[in-house]
C-alpha cells in the first residue's frame, strides 16, 4: 500500500487566523465538496508566501462563504491574504495507484470555485 494525492485545492487565499479556536482549518464546503473533503479529514497545508507546512484535519464551513480560516495553533503559520495548498492523501495499493486520477481545485480569489 502506498499513499497518493487524493486531491488539493490549490492556491486558496487565507481568510482568517483564529489563534482562540481549538485547531484546524475551516474549508467553505463548496471547496470540500468538489476536493472531495470530509470533516475532520487529516490534510497537509502548504503556505505558498512564508513556506510553511502543517498537519491538521478539516472543518466544514458555511457553504459559499469562501472560507478558509486557520484554527488554534495553526494560525500561527498564516495569516489573512496569504495564498495555500490544501492537501489530501489516500491509501491505495500500486495497481489502483498507477489508475488514479487526484483531483485538483482551482478556486478563485474569492475562494470560490471557478466555472467552466
Amino acid at each position: 500500500m502506498i499513499e497518493v494525492l487524493k486531491s488539493k485545492i490549490h492556491r486558496a487565499v487565507i481568510t482568517e487566523a483564529n489563534l482562540q479556536y481549538i485547531g484546524s482549518l475551516t474549508i467553505d464546503e463548496d471547496l470540500m465538496d468538489a476536493a472531495d473533503l470530509t470533516e475532520f479529514e487529516k490534510i497537509t497545508v502548504v503556505n505558498a508566501n512564508n513556506g510553511e507546512r502543517l498537519e491538521t484535519y478539516v472543518i466544514k464551513g458555511t457553504r459559499g462563504s469562501g472560507v478558509m480560516c486557520l484554527n488554534g495553533p495553526a494560525a500561527r503559520k498564516g495569516m489573512a491574504g496569504d495564498i495555500i495548498v490544501v492537501i489530501s492523501y489516500a491509501t491505495m495499493n500500486k495497481e489502483e495507484a498507477k489508475k488514479h486520477k487526484p483531483i485538483i481545485v482551482f478556486p478563485d480569489a474569492a475562494n470560490k470555485l471557478v466555472k467552466d
